[in-house]
C-alpha cells in the first residue's frame, strides 16, 4: 500500500519536518519505493513535484525537505505500486481543473478492476492506475451534479462523502482531495490526523533522529493540521479515523465530520 501526507494551516507553512519523516518510508524505513509526489497550493496556483524514484534517494525529495515552500494546503504521496507500472505519469498526486480551480487528489489502497468499466464523461486518465481512474470518475461525478460551484459547501461535502462510500465498496479507498481551501480526507483502513496549536511543544519523528520545537518557529495564532497514513511522530497523540469517516479541514480546523451509515 502507499502512504499519504496532507497539511491544512491558517497561515502559509512549510511541511519540511513532516515530509522529512515521510520520505524515509519511500524505500528506507518503508517499502513505498515506486515514486512520490507533492503538491502545494499557492493562491490559485498549484506547485507540484513528481519523481518515479524512491523518495529516500531522490534529490528532488531532499530539496522539498530542505527548502521551506510555504502553503496553507499540501497533498503528498509515496507509492508502492500495485496497479500500473512505475512511471512518472503514475505518480500521485493527480490534478484536474473544475470551476476554474485546480483540484488535487491522492489515493492509498487498491480497488476492484471493475472500476475500469465505469464510464468517464469528462476526465480521462493519463496513466494506468486505479487511483487516477477513480479521481477522474469522482471529479466527473462532481462536475455532472454541480456544473457550477454550489451556493454552500454542505451539499458538495455530503455528495463527495457518498461517492467515496461508493468507491470504498470496491476495496481500500483512503484519499486526500482539495480545491485549495477545503481539504477533504476520507478513510477506509488507515489514516490519522493531528492539530498543532498554541501552546506548541516538541515533536520527534519516528523514522529518523529529528526533532523540532514548534514554539520556536510559530506564533500563538498558528493552527496547523497534518494528516498521514501512519503517525509521523512518536511523542504526540494522533487521532485515528474510523472506516467510512470523512473529515474536512479549512485553515487547519476540522470543520466537518461525516461517518459511514453502514
Amino acid at each position: 500500500m502507499c502512504e499519504l501526507l496532507g497539511m491544512s494551516a491558517n497561515v502559509p507553512t512549510d511541511i519540511c519536518f513532516s515530509f522529512t519523516g515521510l520520505m524515509q518510508r519511500g524505500g528506507g524505513t518503508g517499502p513505498h519505493k515506486d515514486g512520490w509526489g507533492i503538491a502545494f497550493y499557492e493562491g490559485k496556483g498549484l506547485r507540484t513535484f513528481h519523481d518515479p524514484a524512491p523518495s529516500v534517494d531522490s534529490k528532488i525529495a531532499r530539496l522539498i525537505a530542505e527548502y521551506p515552500i510555504k502553503s496553507c494546503t499540501v497533498i503528498s504521496h509515496i507509492r508502492q505500486a500495485n496497479v500500473g507500472n512505475i512511471s512518472l505519469e503514475n505518480t500521485h498526486p493527480f490534478s484536474r481543473e473544475l470551476w476554474g480551480r485546480q483540484w488535487c487528489f491522492a489515493h492509498n489502497g487498491q480497488l476492484d478492476p471493475v472500476l475500469f468499466s465505469w464510464p468517464l464523461n469528462y476526465y480521462q486518465p493519463v496513466g494506468t492506475t486505479d487511483s487516477e481512474y477513480a479521481f477522474c470518475w469522482l471529479l466527473g461525478e462532481i462536475r455532472h451534479h454541480f456544473p457550477t460551484p454550489p451556493d454552500t459547501m454542505d451539499a458538495l461535502i455530503q455528495f463527495v462523502h457518498a461517492r467515496c462510500e461508493t468507491l470504498r465498496a470496491l476495496g481500500v479507498f483512503n484519499m486526500l482531495l482539495s480545491e485549495s481551501t477545503h481539504l477533504f480526507t476520507y478513510c477506509t483502513s488507515k489514516l490519522s490526523w493531528i492539530t498543532r496549536r498554541s501552546p506548541f511543544g516538541e515533536a520527534r519523528l519516528s523514522d529518523c533522529e529529528i526533532a523540532v520545537n514548534f514554539e520556536a518557529v510559530t506564533t500563538p495564532n498558528d493552527i496547523v493540521t497534518v494528516i498521514a497514513t501512519e503517525p509521523l511522530t512518536n511523542n504526540e497523540h494522533w487521532n485515528r479515523y474510523k472506516t467510512g469517516e470523512m473529515v474536512i479541514f479549512i485553515e487547519g480546523i476540522p470543520v466537518r465530520h461525516l461517518h459511514s451509515l453502514t
